[in-house]
């Protein structure tokens, strides 16, 4: 470990193994103090702890793909499940830290400091060695930039890497450099996050269980998705059409105050329920700007959750016999 510890500051594979020996440390602290008599300093230091939870979702969403991309995927399929393994031990302790029964957070606490230092040991001794083998340099640049979004679990960001010159830093968000991926580019419309045709766009609006209705800076109705099941129908009609038509005389004004406080930036979401035929709707309308944040719109989002507000406990495995 200590010869990848000499790789360049930043470097996505040394903040793994830093934080690896943050984690070390903090077990360490923890298993020297009498947490009955230092239960403030214990529950700061096992926060802190939980915190490898942005560890487990790098490794799953920037480091596994860039694996996968090689041919290895046993990370995502295995050392995944023993990710939700070690959060199902967290959530565990978590709750007896707050009921603080002593005596079973103590055994509960060495439950997830043995596995914790199972999976560093995994992480060091096969899953890191062999991504610095498969992966180039491009890779790691263009993982640190996706690294920055999820976070660390240092109190503050390490090291850029590659190191940036003032003036140069590019978030992540904005960043355009082109990836190495398994589909064409072509046809395709550059979204904030992804690449898609216009017909997988229609597919996504068409199937998206919620009914929306973009309006434009304008108050003009410019989109609706048309799925089998709207909880308020639309139709062709309504394209082009000024929205305080589109609504009931009863409601229209409530819908030109929302377009008024939108416009004039002193709200950004109304929120309403209602009982329509039988079911519980939940409407929503949210303000759409621009990143200079200039007003670009408005939508409107309609559930039917009657079937959501039913849902009790909890529902893990599918129920499809």
């Amino acid at each position: 470990m200590n010869s990848y510890l000499n790789l360049p500051d930043g470097h996505p594979l040394k903040v793994y193994l830093e934080e690896n020996m943050l984690m070390r440390g903090l077990i360490g602290s923890i298993n020297s103090i009498n947490i009955v008599e230092n239960f403030e300093e214990f529950e700061a230091k096992f926060n802190k702890l939980c915190l490898v939870e942005k560890h487990f979702a790098r490794k799953e969403n920037q480091l596994f793909p860039y694996l996968e991309k090689y041919g290895w995927t046993s990370p995502s399929q295995n050392m995944w499940a023993f990710h939700d393994d070690i959060r199902a031990e967290i959530k565990t302790a978590k709750a007896l830290v707050q009921e603080k029964n002593m005596p079973a957070l103590m055994q509960q606490l060495q439950r997830v400091f043995s596995n914790l230092e199972h999976i560093m040991q995994v992480e060091e001794g096969r899953l890191l060695p062999n991504a610095m083998n498969m992966l180039d340099e491009d890779d790691w640049k263009e993982m640190r930039a996706g690294d920055e979004e999820i976070g660390w679990m240092f109190d503050e960001a390490p090291a850029a890497y590659p190191p940036h010159v003032e003036g140069e830093y590019i978030h992540p968000s904005q960043d355009k450099q082109k990836r190495k991926l398994p589909f064409s580019l072509e046809n395709r419309i550059k979204l904030d996050e992804g690449y898609m045709l216009p017909e997988q766009i229609n597919w996504l609006l068409k199937f998206m269980p919620v009914d929306i209705t973009y309006v434009d800076e304008n108050d003009i109705v410019i989109f609706y998705n048309r799925g089998d099941d709207r909880v308020f129908p639309r139709s062709a009609g309504i394209i082009g059409r000024e929205v305080k038509f589109c609504h009931p005389p009863k409601s229209v004004d409530q819908v030109l105050m929302i377009l008024r406080e939108f416009k004039a930036g002193r709200r950004d979401e109304a929120e309403f329920w209602i009982t329509f035929k039988g079911k519980f709707i939940h409407i929503r309308y949210f303000a759409i700007r621009d990143d200079e944040g200039t007003y670009k719109g408005v939508i409107e989002v309609s559930q039917d959750v009657t079937h959501i507000r039913g849902l009790e406990g909890q529902q893990r495995l599918l129920d499809w016999e």
